[in-house]
C-alpha cells in the first residue's frame, strides 16, 4: 500500500509511542509542567494517528476490493467490491484533506480566549451606532456558541451605540474562530438622523486579540511605572455605581521594540464593582495589548506571504461591507456575498467564517507542501 502521505506519518507514530511511555514514568509525572506539555502533545498525536489509521484502513479496503475484481468470478462478490470501491473513493479525498490539516501546525493562539475591541470610525454618530450593531451581532453569535461575553469598558455615543466598547470572550477555541473579524467593517445605509433619505457610508474597526495569561508569555511590565486613577462607574447598576470609585484607569509608557517609539497605553476597566478585580483585569488587558503589539511584526511577515490574508491581514484594511438597501453582506477578502443581512446582524455569521477557514486552510496546506 503506497501513498506519499503515509511515509510522512511514520515519525508521528514513533513519537506517539515514545510519549505514551514517558507519561507513565514517575519522574515525568512529578514534573508537572513537563507532564502537562507531554499530555497535550500525546492527545494531539492520538488524534493524528487515529485519523491516519482510518485513512490506511480505507486505502487497504480499496486495494482488497480491486483485487477481488481482478481475481474473483463470483458475481455477488464482484458487485459488493464495486460498491465498496465507489463508496470509499468518494470518502478518501475528504479523509486525506482532514489528515493533511492535522499535520499542518495549528496557530498556538487558536485555543485562547479573546479581547474584543470595537470602535466607531468615520461617520460620526452613525459610526457609533454601527459599532453598537456589530457588538450586538458578536454578542448573539457568542451566545449561540455558548461563550461568555463580559464588557470591560464602554464609551457610549451621543446618539447611541458606542464610540468604543471592549469585552472579553471566554469559551472553547474562541480565538481560532473570532480572529477573522479583525479589520475595518463598512456599513451603507440611511442613518436615522438623515432627513433626505440618502444612503451614507460609515465604518467601525474591530480588533480581536488572543488573551494572554501572565504565566503563558513573559511580557516585561514595570508595574511601578504604571499610573493608576480611580473613578465612579457610570450607567446602570444601582447606587453603588455612582457612589463608589470602583472604575480604574491605567496609564503606562511602553517602548515598542518593533518601532523603537515610546507609546502611552491607556486602559479603563469598569467591569465589576470591586476595584482590585478591575485592576487585575486592566493588567491582564495590558499584558494582552503588549503581547499583541510585540507579535505584530511576526504576524505581518505571515500576512505578506498570503494573498487573501484572511485572518492576519492589515487592521486598517476594509474587510467587509454591510449594505442595507440591497440586504447584502460582502467579505472582500474572499469575494463572498450573502443576501441575508438581517440574519447576519442577528449573529448568524457562521457561513462567512467557515468560508474564511476553508480559504486559510487551503493556504496553510500550500505553504506546508502537503
Amino acid at each position: 500500500m503506497n501513498h506519499p502521505l503515509l511515509e510522512k506519518l511514520e515519525t508521528y507514530y514513533i513519537r506517539f509511542k515514545e510519549i505514551g511511555q514517558l507519561i507513565t514514568d514517575p519522574e515525568v509525572i512529578q514534573d508537572m509542567e513537563r507532564y502537562v506539555r507531554l499530555t497535550k502533545e500525546y492527545k494531539e498525536l492520538e488524534t493524528i494517528t487515529r485519523t491516519a489509521d482510518k485513512f490506511k484502513a480505507a486505502l487497504l479496503s480499496v486495494e482488497e476490493s480491486k483485487d477481488i475484481l481482478l481475481h474473483e468470478e463470483d458475481k455477488e462478490l464482484r458487485e459488493m467490491a464495486e460498491m465498496e470501491i465507489e463508496e470509499l473513493e468518494d470518502k478518501l479525498p475528504g479523509m486525506e484533506q482532514e489528515l493533511k490539516l492535522l499535520l499542518v501546525p495549528a496557530d498556538p493562539d487558536d485555543s485562547k480566549n479573546v479581547i474584543l475591541e470595537i470602535r466607531g470610525g468615520t461617520g460620526g454618530d452613525e459610526a457609533c451606532l454601527f459599532a453598537g450593531d456589530l457588538f450586538r451581532m458578536y454578542a448573539k453569535f457568542c451566545e449561540r456558541k455558548g461563550w461568555k461575553v463580559e464588557v470591560t469598558n464602554a464609551n457610549e455615543g451621543t446618539a447611541g451605540g458606542y464610540k468604543e466598547i471592549v469585552a472579553s470572550v471566554t469559551g472553547k477555541g474562541v480565538y481560532g474562530i473570532m480572529k477573522y473579524e479583525s479589520g475595518v467593517h463598512r456599513v451603507q445605509r440611511v442613518p436615522v438622523t438623515e432627513s433626505q433619505g440618502r444612503v451614507h457610508t460609515s465604518t467601525a474597526t474591530v480588533l480581536v486579540m488572543p488573551e494572554i495569561e501572565e504565566v503563558e508569555y513573559e511580557v516585561e511590565i514595570n508595574e511601578g511605572a504604571i499610573k493608576w486613577d480611580t473613578f465612579r462607574s457610570g450607567g446602570a447598576g444601582g447606587q453603588n455605581v455612582n457612589k463608589v470609585e470602583s472604575g480604574v484607569r491605567l496609564r503606562y509608557v511602553w517602548q515598542n521594540p518593533n518601532t523603537g517609539v515610546a507609546e502611552e497605553i491607556l486602559i479603563e476597566c469598569t467591569e465589576t464593582r470591586d476595584q482590585p478585580k478591575n485592576k487585575e483585569r486592566a493588567l491582564s488587558r495590558l499584558r494582552t495589548f503588549i503581547y499583541d503589539k510585540e507579535h505584530q511584526k511576526y504576524i505581518d511577515d505571515i500576512s505578506a506571504k498570503r494573498k487573501t490574508m484572511v485572518s492576519t491581514g492589515d487592521r486598517s484594511a476594509k474587510i467587509r461591507t454591510y449594505n442595507y438597501p440591497q440586504g447584502r453582506v460582502t467579505d472582500h477578502r474572499i469575494n463572498f456575498t450573502l443576501y441575508n443581512l438581517q440574519a447576519v446582524m442577528d449573529g448568524e455569521i457562521d457561513e462567512i467564517i467557515e468560508k474564511l477557514q476553508i480559504e486559510e486552510n487551503t493556504e496553510r496546506l500550500k505553504e506546508s507542501g502537503l
